[in-house]
């Protein structure tokens, strides 16, 4: 068989899964038939199935394990693209998932010295400061604190209490007339403090993915600076690696 042909049939089997589990016929938690039972019912065999059932191990829509067998898990991975300046809010409604929010607290605070250099902005400095704890489907993913300038707010006062219950993007652009044109990030692997664990209902020291953002509009201006610390397997981050482009070695 070809290769493309062995492609087409693990992706047609893929797809055939998926409606099983779209359909309910497979619930969250269950065991999958077994791989003999599968294949006949696919009308595959059992090395497509096995390419089709790896293929959503690794988009964590099943989990496999040797000897007791192939199960749905009860949570989905999240897509996010690197590359992408999108919020969780579009990561989780792109997964066809329902976005939610908890414990969120809104306040307004001097900026200080840290926040005052990622905004541009003086340590005393008045900031709008939103934490809060994103779900999806019920399910608490991330814990995020977002700030950006008290001046923004000066004359729509009224949108801070909202930016704690939606996207804060488009809020800013709703409300506010701010677009983001673009955001510089960094991401790094951490352990949950007994703080964040608490907010996030896991074990303290779980691992969790940081992302530390400042975004800036068309005028080149920090408006929002974000620290988002995502439940690590709630989450699958991908980037896009451009070649070098003709002329390079």
């Amino acid at each position: 068989m070809s290769s493309g042909r062995a492609k087409r049939r693990s992706s047609s089997a893929r797809e055939h899964l998926l409606s099983l589990i779209t359909r309910g016929r497979v619930r969250p938690g269950s065991q999958l038939p077994p791989e003999p039972q599968l294949a006949t019912e696919l009308g595959v065999s059992r090395a497509t199935l096995r390419e089709a059932l790896r293929s959503l191990e690794d988009e964590g829509v099943v989990t496999r394990t040797r000897g007791a067998g192939t199960f749905l898990t009860h949570r989905p991975r999240l897509k996010n693209s690197l590359d992408l300046n999108f919020g969780v809010t579009d990561a989780i409604k792109a997964a066809g998932m329902q976005p939610g929010f908890e414990q969120g607290v809104t306040m307004i605070e001097p900026a200080g010295v840290e926040r005052g250099e990622r905004l541009g902005l003086g340590p005393r400095e008045d900031v709008v400061v939103v934490e809060r704890v994103r779900t999806a489907d019920g399910r608490r993913v991330v814990f995020s604190l977002d700030v950006l300038p008290a001046r923004l707010t000066a004359d729509h006062p009224e949108v801070i209490p909202r930016l704690g219950r939606g996207s804060i993007y488009e809020l800013m652009e709703r409300e506010l007339g701010i677009f983001i044109h673009h955001g510089e990030a960094s991401f790094a692997p951490i352990r949950a403090s007994r703080a964040i664990a608490s907010k996030l209902g896991i074990h303290s020291g779980a691992l969790l993915l940081h992302l530390r953002q400042v975004d800036y509009d068309d005028e080149g201006r920090a408006v929002l600076s974000s620290d988002e610390y995502h439940v690590a397997d709630a989450f699958e981050f991908t980037v896009v690696r451009r070649g070098p482009g003709k002329g390079s070695r």
